[in-house]
């Protein structure tokens, strides 16, 4: 049964890695899974929540960083370390079927590190924002969707290792979510101040 899924995750990376490829996800994915792309989506998101919401931003931004620690640290040094995959792109025999097409790391596969880490960010502000701008659910998901995607097209993780980074990303970040709802419920309590989109 698990060389089953082993080898229907391989066939599965194939069909995206190899069966997508295009020039322009050549150009583009690598560019997204860049932590460089999106740091300065990252200093404005903190810039925004400080200058909107004061002493309670401040807390948005830390509850934001200890959630980045957190799936950080489940996923590269707890899960990886001790599920020790090898990543596609270091697998000395199934590297060659593979279009690598960013440096391939060092570390080991499950689960994907991208996928934990955006997808429990994603989650946390889908709890906090939702009912303040409408389009935070899908604006969030797609973008951790993407980052992730990208992991398999260049070659440097299975989609195994993206689906379960993605799940534990989802748990961490919903439960951060309802952390800050249950410390800091005023927050959620409409105001008629509250910025809307």
């Amino acid at each position: 049964m698990l060389n089953q899924l082993i080898h229907f995750d391989q066939e599965l990376f194939l069909a995206i890695n190899q069966g997508l490829s295009n020039p322009f996800f050549d150009w583009l994915l690598p560019i997204l899974r860049n932590p460089y792309t999106w740091a300065p989506l990252y200093l404005f998101l903190i810039i925004f929540f400080i200058k909107n919401y004061g002493k309670m931003g401040i807390l948005i931004v830390a509850f934001t960083l200890a959630n980045f620690g957190i799936s950080d640290a489940l996923s590269s040094h707890v899960i990886k370390k001790n599920v020790k995959r090898i990543r596609p792109c270091n697998d000395l025999v199934f590297k060659t079927e593979a279009n690598v097409r960013v440096r391939c790391g060092s570390g080991f596969s499950f689960t994907s590190s991208h996928a934990t880490n955006h997808f429990a960010m994603a989650f946390f502000w889908i709890v906090l924002f939702r009912r303040r701008w409408k389009h935070t659910l899908w604006l969030c998901i797609t973008w951790a969707a993407l980052i992730s995607f990208s992991q398999i097209y260049v070659g440097v993780h299975y989609p195994f290792d993206i689906l379960w980074g993605a799940l534990l990303g989802i748990l961490i970040g919903t439960g951060t979510g309802y952390l800050f709802k249950r410390f800091f419920p005023d927050f959620f309590t409409p105001h008629p101040t509250s910025i809307t989109a």
